[in-house]
């Protein structure tokens, strides 16, 4: 028989169902679970909710069933998110540590100005994806996306690193976003696949990956592979792409001092 002194703690579980209730009421239901000691906290029913995991910062898992609303995840530093359907516009906006992962697609504007964590998507991301990430010393927010992404990719981006990995594209089909990288002058974005230069803004420049930059895009890769049940190995297949910031300050000449 097991002695209890020698036993080790069981992860305290709560559950939710988010059906036809108000953001605020979800919201600060939660906040009363993680209070009261929650370790994870599973969801069901979410339709829309908006700002679910905002601001909230203790190490704790949060499963949803549904599709979360806008700015899920938004200033969040710690938890961990998966979202078993598809979330909505602003994940993880300005996230400064955890991790959200998404098994469907994420809409616009996914990590604007994450300063730390983690984003893994299943599929497909929408416009403006990475806007304006940044990093700082050790913190350096990562945004990983398995199919591909809309216009305005990485734009203004100050830091941290965005992966396509092009699982949804069709055969040897090439990235079609444009103004790739628009303002970037910070971080680096890495393409499995091709991608038109004339796609690509005018400050971002081209590259293969260097060692350490593989060693990068393997662990991520492995990362990605392990959530979602795929091929690490076929993952790595059809070559990488980097694209870098051309210049630190694309836009210092139109400021007067």
């Amino acid at each position: 028989m097991l002695n209890e002194t020698s036993a080790e703690p069981r992860e305290q579980t709560a559950g939710l169902n988010a059906g036809g209730m108000h953001y605020r009421q979800l919201n600060a239901t939660l906040r009363d679970m993680v209070a009261g000691g929650a370790q994870r906290i599973e969801i069901k029913d979410v339709c829309g909710q908006r700002y679910i995991g905002t601001n909230l910062c203790a190490p704790l898992a949060i499963d949803l069933h549904g599709t979360p609303g806008n700015d899920l995840g938004a200033f969040m530093s710690g938890p961990r998110i998966t979202v078993y359907g598809n979330a909505q516009d602003g994940c993880g906006n300005t996230m400064d540590d955890g991790r959200i992962v998404i098994h469907g697609h994420a809409g616009d504007v996914t990590g604007l100005s994450a300063r730390g964590g983690k984003i893994f998507i299943r599929d497909d991301a929408g416009y403006r994806a990475g806007i304006h990430m940044k990093e700082y010393g050790a913190r350096r927010p990562v945004v990983v996306i398995g199919g591909t992404a809309q216009d305005f990719l990485g734009e203004y981006m100050a830091g941290g690193v965005i992966l396509l990995l092009g699982v949804t594209l069709e055969g040897s089909r090439a990235h079609d976003c444009d103004f790739v990288g628009t303002g970037m002058h910070g971080g680096a974005i890495y393409l499995r696949g091709t991608i038109d230069h004339a796609r690509l803004g005018r400050e971002v420049g081209v590259s293969d990956p260097d060692e350490n930059d593989m060693l990068l895009i393997r662990s991520l890769v492995a990362e990605y592979a392990a959530l979602f049940g795929r091929d690490e190995a076929e993952l790595l297949q059809g070559g990488f792409v980097k694209l870098y910031p051309r210049w630190l300050r694309p836009y210092g000449n139109v400021y007067a001092y």
